[in-house]
């Protein structure tokens, strides 16, 4: 079984119908959903689990496969990670790069169209199936 850590995006007021969407249309490996929020906004969610990438799946509107530092419970994406990496190396994406991951100790770390975004996140629930 190969799993795969995915990100659906949500807010208080819809979280609960995503979490029926989500364990209607994945098999949530661990039986465990994990749901956090940001600090600055406790509104925003960002509800993270795992399935197994066995079967081929489309992905959920507002969803993306994540990386996450258990060390610091840092979550990324690949492209979030490369920005921060050009950053912090005056411009230069370099893989054999070392970030400081301590720095990022309960972050998520994301990107859109204005570039790098950092957010400081706490947990809201976790939900065991």
């Amino acid at each position: 079984m190969r799993t795969q850590l995915l990100c659906t995006f949500s807010n208080k007021n819809d979280y609960e119908s995503e979490l029926i969407r989500i364990t209607s249309n994945y098999d949530v490996i661990f039986n465990k959903i994990f749901i956090l929020q940001t600090v600055d906004d406790p509104r925003r969610l960002y509800i993270t689990y795992n399935i197994d990438t066995s079967y081929k799946q489309q992905f959920l509107p507002h969803t993306l496969t994540i990386h996450r530092k258990k060390n610091t419970n840092t979550i990324y994406t690949i492209n979030a990670l490369n920005e921060l990496i050009m950053e912090s190396n005056n411009g230069v994406l370099d893989r054999s790069f070392e970030i400081n991951w301590e720095d990022y100790y309960n972050t998520i770390i994301l990107t859109d169209n204005e570039g790098l975004k950092i957010r400081e996140t706490s947990l809201f629930k976790i939900i065991n199936l």
